[in-house]
Parts: C-alpha cells; structure tokens; sequence
C-alpha cells in the first residue's frame, strides 16, 4: 500500500515537481567496487545510507532504500546487480526522480578513492567527478566529504564546508560495517546479530536502533524493540519513526501510558492519520474521553477508512453519545460490509436503545502501517504547488512568505516542516533576521545549542529585538550561564519593557538559581 500511494502521488503532482524553485527527488545508488581487494564489497551499500542522510537538506528529498528497491523490482532489475547508465536512466524516468547519484570506488591496499557524479535526469546530463581520498580507515570522511560536494552540484548552500564536515554524526567504522551488513541482511536472526554488534560499537547509532527496533517488533519481541527503539536519540530526524513502533510495541505489551507519549512525540513530527488514530487507541485504553477528538481527526481527514469511524463509534458510546456512535458505526459497516465486529456493535446498539439491553464494547482497532515517505512526498509536492506562486517575487518577499509559513507550523507543532520553511528563507534572504530567529528556535527545541546560539547571533546581528535576545537568555538558563541570561534579559526589556515574555523568562532564571547547589 505505501508504494502504490508513493506512485499515486508522483502521478497526481507531476507539474508541481516541475515548478521552479521547487525541492528536488533524489536517489543515491549503490557505488561499484572496481578493485580486486577482498572483503569491502559491503562499502558500496554504505554509500546510500551515509550520502542519503547528509544530502536530506531542505529542498532536496533523497528516496529512501525500500523505495529504491521496489523500484528496481518493478522493472525486474535485481537488488544485487550493477545496472548500466542507460539502465539507470531508464529507472530514473521510471521513480519520476529528477537526479541520481552514481559512484564508484577502489582500494589498492594504502588508498582509498571514492568518485560521484549526479545525473540530471530531466535535462539527461551528467556532472564532472567529484573524487576524494583518503585511507580506508577514513571512509566516513571521505563520504562526508563527498556529500558536500554533492550538495553544491544540487542546490544552493549557505553552511561552510567546516561546519557540514563537523555536523557528521561520530559512527565508528566498524559499527558502519556491521549496520550495512545488517540492512542488506535477508534472515532476522543475521539482521540481529549484526545490528546489535553495531549498537554495541555505537549505542547512539540512530540507524542502526531504529533496524534493530523494527526488527524486533517484527518478529514480535515487543520488549527488545521497545529497548532499542528507545535508545534513538530524540533530536535524530528518525525519532518519529522510532516513537511510532515504539507506541506499536508498548501498546503490545499493555503499557498504554509509555505508547501515548510516543504517539505524541510522533504526532509532533509528522502528523499522519495513523498516528492521531494510535493516540486515540492508546488514550482510549486509559479511559480518557479526548480520544474522541483523535478519531474524530482521523476520520475526518480519510472518510474512506472503516476502522477510523468504527473507533470514533466507540469514544462517542463511551463518552454517552449513542446516537453518533450509531451513525459512525452505520458509515463503517456501508464502507466494508463484511465487518461482523462493527455490524455486532451496531446491532447492540440499535437493540440496546430500544430494550435497555447490556453492551459488549468491542476494542479500538491501532494502525500498523507508518507512511512518512508519502507524507514527506506529498509535503514536497505541496511544497512546490506553494512555490510555484512566487515566481517572479522578490527574494525578500519569497523568503518572508516562507518565515510566515514556518511560524505556523511551528505554532502547530511541526517542527521539521517548520525547519525547512526557516532554512528556505535563509537560502532567499540570508538578511533576514526573523528566518535566522526561526531557524535557532528550532535548534534550541532539539537542544542544539552551539547552532541555535550561532543563529540567534547572527539573527542579532541584523536586527536587535527582544525575542532574540529573550531567546538567548533562554539558551543561557538551560546553559547555567545565569549571569548572561539576566543581561539579555535586561536588553530584551530596554527595547520592550512591556514585552510578555520577560516574565517568563525572570522566572526560568529563578528556577534554575534556586535549582543550583548552596555553593556556586
């Protein structure tokens, strides 16, 4: 089902990905190993996984491997092999994909040499090499490497190459090595083995815990999964997923509460129907009444799916409702007449109302199926649609649409969405103080601190207002520099002192004062 709604969707929005400024799809293909040496064939697996995940900047949507293989199978091109350039090609067209890296690389014993190029599938050209090389033992800097070069040839950057290079999360080689192998691993029990070396090596190995979670829950060891999927750090762009299976495996297992905050911590990130239906299952299983306002989301967003109105027929039974679960439970039955369980509902209802007959409540029924590739698809060509109303428009204009786009999604909640609108902004409008504002606000909510610092600074340096500086003092107090936190406190109040937030944030630096041991 996800790969025919990621299909649909490139065949519903084929304009859009054409609109100018528009983000890009873009698929990493495996590199070829053109040496002799023994036992580094693994590496060129390696390449997708680490190039993937530097080059997923805003305006660039790099598909993920399960979408990359679907693909290669529909055209009946197998996992394993090394397809020609014209092969490539015609695979691009058939993804709709607008660029495809390709690479190779080899070994002579000393050096390692690794070269890319991207494809430009639209205009059917091919980009000069990118080459970088080093020892073996530096194969992750030299794919990080590699990846800023990359990101220059496909949009525009305003990060140095010192801070990408830096911003590289620490995997060790041996950890990379084991995950590859556990990725293209096709027995669980391999898959396992290799990925828990690869935690062990690097316990915050988030691509390795999120495969070694996932893999547990689907061999239902709920317990382990729910260990490993917990151990994902929660600033990594995974956490949502992770908290997803993580909700699965909880509710599983019966603990209700741990799988509404991870819910929660999902919905945050990507707000997919699956996951407010969850977090109503889960609030329901508590007795609470707000699940009705969760099924009621979701029903209203997909009137389609008989489990979304079969749920929201039970919170409104619960919550004393008859009436409307009646009607709810009526839609389910007409969308899938076969459901013995909604229509045994319904039947008790309708009896119970007329006789004052006992009810047997059935249980709401949870989502298994997590879709952020289509949502982040669809977001883009969203994105694009949007995009295409600003051609023509002045930079500062464009990007001060985007700083008003970012600030409602991160009043929403959507932070992610809201980081690509504020780093957009930067790219149009590097002037523009209230995207670099935007942008450290975020930063700071992952706790992010040297990068949401840097932004607020040059935020500053464009503009003194009292949210920056309300801002930076706020970075102060969870930084324990008190003393710091009270002097932008006070400039914060010299430019505004009828400003809402000073109080707010005289009381964080109290709290945290009295929060210090007697002796500093």
């Amino acid at each position: 089902m996800k790969r025919l709604l990621f299909l649909l969707l490139l065949v519903i929005f084929p304009a859009a990905a054409q609109t100018h400024g528009g983000s890009k799809l873009v698929v990493v293909m495996p590199f070829e190993n053109v040496s002799d040496a023994p036992g580094i064939d693994w590496i060129g697996e390696s390449f997708p996984e680490v190039l993937g995940t530097r080059l997923g900047v805003p305006g660039l949507y790099i598909l993920p491997r399960a979408d990359r293989l679907y693909a290669l199978d529909r055209v009946g091109i197998p996992a394993t092999s090394r397809p020609s350039r014209a092969t490539i090609y015609q695979l691009a067209d058939h993804m709709d994909v607008d660029y495809v890296v390709i690479g190779r690389y080899t070994f002579d014993g000393t050096s390692f040499t690794a070269r890319a190029q991207v494809m430009d599938v639209r205009r059917m050209k091919l980009s000069p090499e990118s080459i970088e090389t080093g020892a073996l033992t530096q194969l992750l800097d030299i794919q990080n490497a590699l990846a800023w070069n990359l990101l220059r040839a496909l949009t525009s950057v305003t990060q140095s190459r010192e801070a990408f290079l830096r911003a590289a999360p620490p995997v060790r080689l041996d950890a990379l090595e084991n995950y590859i192998r556990g990725v293209v691993a096709t027995e669980s029990a391999d898959r396992i083995r290799y990925l828990r070396q690869a935690t062990r090596l690097n316990p915050d190995y988030a691509e390795a815990q999120l495969l070694l979670g996932r893999t547990f829950f689907d061999e239902k060891d709920y317990e382990a999964a729910i260990q490993a999927l917990g151990r994902v750090p929660a600033a990594s762009p995974l956490a949502a997923e992770a908290n997803f299976y993580l909700g699965l495996a909880a509710h599983f297992t019966g603990d209700h509460a741990r799988a509404e905050q991870a819910f929660e911590a999902t919905a945050a990130r990507v707000p997919l129907i699956e996951v407010y239906n969850n977090l109503g299952v889960a609030q329901a299983r508590r007795g609470k009444r707000t699940a009705a306002n969760f099924f009621q989301r979701a029903a209203a967003a997909d009137s389609r799916d008989p489990d979304y109105r079969f749920n929201l027929g039970i919170a409104l039974y619960r919550n004393g409702d008859t009436a409307g679960a009646i009607r709810q439970l009526k839609e389910a039955v007409a969308l899938r007449s076969q459901d013995t369980e909604a229509r045994s509902f319904l039947d008790q209802l309708s009896i119970a109302t007329a006789a004052g007959a006992a009810i047997k409540v059935p249980l709401e029924r949870i989502k298994r199926n997590y879709d952020e590739t289509s949502y982040r698809q669809l977001a883009r060509e969203i994105h694009n649609a949007r995009e295409a109303r600003f051609v023509g428009m002045a930079a500062a204009q464009h990007a001060s649409a985007h700083v008003d786009r970012g600030r409602e999604l991160l009043a929403q909640g959507v932070n992610d969405e809201a980081e690509t609108e504020f780093r957009e902004a930067v790219l149009l409008d590097p002037t523009s103080a209230e995207a670099h504002l935007g942008l450290a606000r975020i930063l700071e909510a992952r706790s992010e601190f040297a990068n949401a610092r840097s932004e607020v600074q040059v935020a500053l340096q464009l503009k003194a207002t009292p949210d920056a500086y309300l801002l930076l003092a706020m970075l102060d107090v969870r930084q324990n520099r008190l003393d710091a936190a009270r002097e932008n406190v006070d400039r914060a109040a010299r430019l505004d002192p009828a400003h809402p937030g000073l109080d707010a944030a005289r009381q964080a630096i109290a709290a945290r004062q009295s929060a210090r041991p007697s002796s500093e």
